[in-house]
Order: structure tokens, then sequence, then C-alpha cells
């Protein structure tokens, strides 16, 4: 009963730090753009994150994360709290939903590097902030996906007993 407790309580604290880091890449994507001062104060943004197709869908796939993170946060909760699962007849729902998201996370990072990558090739250095910007997003992007695999992982060595309780 001792170990189940440390898993559970351990994937709470990885699904709350996984949400963490999807929420502040998010923030990170959304507050990352190129301005250009013009005269006196006023000042005009010539880029940002939406101008991108891959940073936006970044974005999209951290907020989806952050939401199913957010579906998931009540039942780690309860079974921290009771060492059993509230919805333990629903496992293939649990298994499966963390590996789409752990997928998806995946392709995520994958084109938030890749543009970012390429755009640092090919770019001047007008966007360099930008661009070193994003790439710190994309590497919260990665730490979350990195936190979410722990947590996907911890639900994997979960009890037998807590299957065989939902047979009966």
């Amino acid at each position: 009963m001792k170990k189940n407790r440390g898993i559970a309580i351990s994937s709470l604290v990885l699904r709350i730090l996984t949400l963490a880091k999807l929420l502040s890449c998010i923030g990170l994507f959304v507050t990352d753009k190129i301005t250009l001062g013009l005269d006196g104060d006023s000042k005009v943004t010539i880029f940002s994150f939406k101008d991108v197709i891959a940073y936006r869908y970044a974005v999209a796939i951290a907020a989806i994360g952050a939401v199913y993170t957010l579906l998931q946060l009540p039942f780690a909760i309860y079974y921290a709290i009771k060492g059993k699962r509230l919805n333990g007849c629903f496992p293939e729902f649990d298994f499966y939903g963390d590996k789409l998201i752990s997928l998806l996370l995946a392709t995520a990072v994958g084109a938030g590097f890749a543009i970012s990558v390429e755009f640092k090739r090919n770019v001047d250095n007008l966007a360099d902030d930008f661009l070193d910007k994003a790439i710190i997003a994309t590497g919260v992007l990665l730490g979350g996906n990195c936190l979410h695999g722990c947590s996907f992982s911890t639900f994997i060595h979960q009890s037998k007993q807590q299957v065989e309780d939902c047979l009966d």
C-alpha cells in the first residue's frame, strides 16, 4: 500500500509540474514578438508566434495538453488521497489518452525546434531574440513532454490489484 501511495503522490506531482511547464510554454510563445519603435513611445509589432504555423501548432498542442492535464488532475488528487482510482474502471482511457498527448507534444516539440533552427540559419539578426525565445519556449515544451512521459510511466507501474478491484 505504501508503494502505491508513493506512486500516486509522484503521479500527482508530475501532473502538476507538467501543467506548469505547458502553461509557461504557452506564455513564452504568446509574449514572443518582434516590435519596432516608431516616433515617440509608440511601437508596432511586426512579427509574432501567430505568423509561423509551427509555433501556432506548438501553442495549440500545449493548450490541448494543459486541458488534458487539468482534466486528469482531480483523478490524480483522489488517487493520492484515497489510494484507489476514481476512474479505475477506465484504465484504457488513461493509458491511450496519456499516450496520445505524449505523441502530440513530441510532434509539437519537433515542429518548434525544426522551424526555429531553419529560421536561425536563414534570417538576419533582427529576429535572433525572437528565435531564441521560441527555442526556449520549445525547450520548456520538451520538459513538459518529458514530465508527462514520467507521469505516464507511473500509470504503468500501478498495482495489478487496482485493475482487479475494478473488475469485482
